[in-house]
């Protein structure tokens, strides 16, 4: 890191990425004060573990120290927080955890390249599809970034390649990353109240492309295509960058796409043209739904990007194993399949979960973040057989629901306590008939209810296996 004039670093946060930060920055030589709000046990600890390396940890309201010049943010910080704000009226830079972890890698060329990928929803599926990959592969590498091993931990240990997971807040706090290959896998609202609206959540989630030597991007998605444009050859931005689509379609030469049941490369072949290379087939991608086909296809690009061949591509995405609560079937009751997605937290990815099942009785609400669901609700009627509803904004899926699936059965299951999922459930099966999939796919954050998304879907499989006994 190139940091002679950096008197003091600050580091907002004493979390998992905000306490790697730290060691870094203390590795690398620097002066380090910490600011943490919380002055809790886990705090104190944290804390305890960082004194010996020289870092300095703050509790209280956080203060900007008036020798600081760089502050490193956590990731969910919005820019308008009072300590961003005073950082940049001070004329202090602001940068967040990866672009540090970009800054500390090796200056000596032996820094491990980055394959980066964001988008609104997929994101972590395809890192670990794409670190499956790579390490059957025979590569060291690990997933980081927005999941897994904390990034400016990882650049310090001896990876051959970086499986890199960006969210918007982490992009919009980065400048000069440059990937070896980097991915946009799709773009819908979401964070519009951190970002302030759909272009600005875009134009952040564009970063990723700005210094990649290869784009990869959803030539099935609007918005991905928009973005990408300036990269493709003969546009202004294109210079030396190779961009390469992928589509659920039969792919072009220069795409990723399907033939038939075949996942197949006419983009890493020795002519695109004339040539397709086989890299697996559907029946290799777990769980099957239309956009974990999209999701795989995005990781063997980056994986093909970085030089890996056909065979390791099939080996890796057999070898996957979802995350939970992503499309994960609980049990079967009655002949009435239970599914939790519970990790579809907008209407975007409720949208691609309602997609995968022909009969749904949706179990969704909670906190929608700005983000509006009058699309999600009509394009999903078709298959709707009833809905339940839960969390702080079900009046907004409600009122969508009555507009756009007037004949669709819905019961609003108030309150906050414990017992809601057990009610939800219980009127989720009262809808539901053999054949039929109850799905808890929200369309909203969970936070009105519970610690995170993980919470929530194991309150539902708990009340599932309740109602089976």
């Amino acid at each position: 890191m190139d940091a002679q004039a950096v008197s003091v670093v600050v580091v907002a946060g004493l979390g998992v990425s905000g306490a790697a930060a730290a060691r870094g920055l203390a590795a690398a030589g620097e002066r380090v004060i910490v600011l943490e709000a919380n002055p809790g046990e886990r705090q104190r600890a944290a804390a305890a573990e960082l004194a010996p390396l020289g870092v300095e940890v703050r509790f209280g309201e956080p203060i900007l120290p008036d020798e600081a010049s760089l502050l490193v943010t956590s990731p969910g910080w919005r820019p308008s927080h009072p300590l961003l704000a005073a950082a940049v009226r001070s004329g202090v830079e602001v940068i967040g955890e990866v672009e540090l972890a970009w800054r500390l890698r090796a200056a000596d060329g032996s820094a491990a390249p980055w394959l980066a990928l964001t988008g609104t929803n997929g994101k972590t599926t395809a890192v670990r599809m794409l670190t499956s990959i790579l390490v059957e592969a025979g590569h060291r590498a690990v997933a980081v970034g927005n999941v897994g091993v904390p990034i400016a931990a990882a650049v310090r240990e001896p990876y051959d390649v970086l499986a890199v997971e960006l969210s918007s807040f982490q992009l919009h706090w980065s400048s000069s990353l440059a990937p070896r290959a980097a991915a946009l896998l799709n773009v819908a609202p979401d964070h519009i109240d951190w970002h302030g609206s759909l272009e600005e959540y875009a134009a952040a989630k564009a970063r990723i492309f700005e210094k990649a030597d290869v784009v990869v991007y959803n030539a099935d998605d609007d918005w991905c295509a928009r973005l990408a444009g300036p990269y493709l050859p003969g546009e202004a931005g294109a210079g030396d960058v190779r961009t390469v689509g992928f589509t659920l379609g039969t792919p072009r030469p220069g795409q990723l796409g399907l033939v038939e049941e075949l996942l197949v490369d006419r983009a890493f072949v020795a002519d695109p043209v004339r040539e397709a290379e086989e890299l697996a087939d559907l029946g290799d991608i777990t769980p099957f739904a239309p956009h974990n086909v999209a999701n795989a296809l995005a990781a063997a690009a980056l994986a093909r990007a970085y030089g890996v061949p056909a065979d390791a591509v099939r080996r890796g995405l057999r070898a996957f194993a979802p995350d939970p609560h992503r499309i994960q079937h609980v049990a079967t009751v009655d002949g009435v399949d239970y599914v939790d997605d519970s990790k579809a937290t907008n209407p975007h990815a409720a949208a691609a979960s309602l997609a995968a099942y022909r009969s749904v009785v949706w179990i969704a609400g909670g906190q929608l973040k700005g983000a509006d669901v009058d699309e999600l609700v009509r394009g999903a009627a078709p298959r709707l057989r009833g809905a339940v509803l839960l969390g702080q904004d079900r009046a907004r899926i409600r009122e969508a629901l009555a507009r756009h699936a007037a004949n669709v059965p819905v019961v609003d299951v108030p309150g906050q306590d414990t017992g809601v999922m057990d009610r939800v459930v219980g009127e989720a099966r009262r809808l539901a008939s053999p054949g039929d999939t109850v799905l808890l796919a929200p369309a909203g954050a969970s936070l009105d209810m519970w610690p995170g998304y993980g919470a929530r879907g194991d309150a539902f499989a708990r009340a599932v296996h309740r109602l089976s006994g």
